[in-house]
């Protein structure tokens, strides 16, 4: 159909995505369903000391999927080998890893140009390839594999929950686990029913429950509980309070997270406690909400400093991911009136020079600081407001030391906003694509 229109079929596909969203699985389905014969190798088996080995490789793949036409040929983890020319480690005039790319390239869509052969790559690291490598002709379909959506997470937790032996119906569990893991990849949803499993066998449970998924995610976002740590009371009681004050922050809070659980068992990832939300999958953020999740990070240090008088390290973690936010907002959104509609690239990026002056950077710097003692008054105000309640909690987390939303509506009331948790109601208020509007819709036979 497509060559009778005069089309080309393309002849790579670049699979990018973060680790573990399935891009080596993706390509083992294809294997499967694709009919042809299917050449699978990594990037890394290339790259070999002795000098020629690597470029020999490249043409005996090539050559070998030529015979085979028509045929797929997927290299796994490709910026091993196709790191940009002149940085990344290249060095000398006979670099063994470069001449291996530019033997890909040539074979690729060289002088002598091969039908038949598809080309597949997988990546993590798509900004560090060679831009000779991604131009139309070689990967000239850049195809991304992003985290799942909550119904993406409903279908896989469905697939990896089939060899488990479940307490209550499959679909029921994969779309309340699906509703619990915003930001999960497919690696992580399989690490969660995995981890499940065992615990239901520690337990010496007959079947895996909801309450050992629930378990699973405490597991891997917190890590293993420290059952040799050993608190004082007044320790527990400040940890106790600081959690508190994160979790009334956020329930009166219109733009925060949802509370899911509140912990001040200590953990190896997590430190002394930690607080569990039902973050939204958002892609755009407004000032407000950057703003409230400012004020709920906040929450800790606040209670802290309301009822102890003093403050303690207990609040690092939250001011770093404060201050974090807080520059993207000056220094790259360009949601302060001072330094105005401009965007510098963040610390993390490799720059020899900053692209303002110093007067600039301590305007970012001041900026900066009164935006977060702004939501810091802001949050101490309504802390104060509803001391009562962070007491309720607080106290109610010294004598349960886990508590969920249920406990907290108990012990406080509603939540003053919407807070949907259930797979239902969060698929039923998200924008769904028309297929039959969709300029991209397949047409139907």
């Amino acid at each position: 159909m497509f060559t009778n229109l005069g089309a080309k079929i393309p002849k790579g596909a670049l699979l990018v995505g973060p680790p573990g969203t399935g891009k080596t699985l993706l390509a083992k389905a294809m294997a499967g369903e694709s009919n042809v014969p299917f050449l699978s190798i990594s990037g890394s088996d290339f790259i070999e000391m002795f000098v020629g080995v690597g470029p020999a490789r490249v043409r005996d793949l090539f050559s070998q999927a030529r015979k085979m036409a028509p045929c797929i040929v997927f290299i796994d983890e490709i910026d091993a080998v196709g790191r940009a020319r002149g940085k990344g480690g290249f060095g000398g005039g006979n670099d063994e890893r470069e001449n291996t790319l530019n033997q890909l390239l040539v074979e690729m869509d060289g002088f002598d140009t091969q039908k038949g052969v598809v080309v597949l790559a997988g990546t993590n690291r798509a900004d560090i390839l060679d831009s000779a490598l991604l131009r139309p002709g070689r990967f000239d379909r850049q195809i991304n594999i992003d985290n799942p959506d909550i119904k993406g997470r409903f279908e896989i937790f469905q697939v990896h929950l089939k060899g488990l032996r479940l307490s209550d119906p499959i679909e029921a569990i994969a779309q309340r686990m699906a509703s619990l893991t915003p930001g999960f990849s497919g690696a992580d949803i399989a690490n969660i029913c995995n981890e499940a499993a065992l615990i239901a066998a520690r337990q010496r449970a007959k079947s895996v429950a909801e309450k050992h998924f629930e378990l699973a995610v405490d597991r891997v976002i917190g890590g293993l509980e420290k059952k040799n740590k050993v608190m004082s009371m007044e320790e527990k009681k400040t940890v106790a309070y600081h959690e508190a004050g994160h979790a009334v922050a956020g329930w009166f809070l219109e733009h925060a997270d949802p509370l899911l659980k509140v912990s001040i068992v200590p953990r190896g990832k997590a430190a002394l406690g930690y607080a569990q939300y039902l973050p939204k999958d958002l892609s755009l953020h407004t000032q407000d909400q950057l703003n409230d999740m400012m004020c709920m990070a906040l929450g800790g240090r606040a209670a802290e400093e309301i009822f102890f008088k003093s403050v303690t390290t207990g609040a690092s973690d939250d001011l770093n991911r404060v201050s974090k936010i807080a520059y993207t907002q000056i220094a790259q959104m360009g949601m302060s009136k001072k330094i105005g509609q401009v965007s510098f690239p963040s610390e993390g990026d490799s720059q020899f020079y900053k692209p303002y002056s110093d007067e600039t950077a301590k305007l970012i710097d001041d900026e900066v600081r009164d935006l977060i003692e702004q939501m810091y008054t802001r949050t101490k105000g309504l802390l104060l407001e509803h001391r009562e309640k962070v007491e309720t909690v607080g106290e109610l987390l010294l004598s349960k030391e886990v508590i969920t939303t249920k406990d907290v509506v108990e012990a406080i009331g509603e939540r003053p906003f919407e807070m949907p948790t259930s797979y239902k109601e969060i698929t039923e208020s998200a924008w769904q694509r028309d297929e039959s509007t969709s300029v991209m819709a397949d047409i139907p036979p």
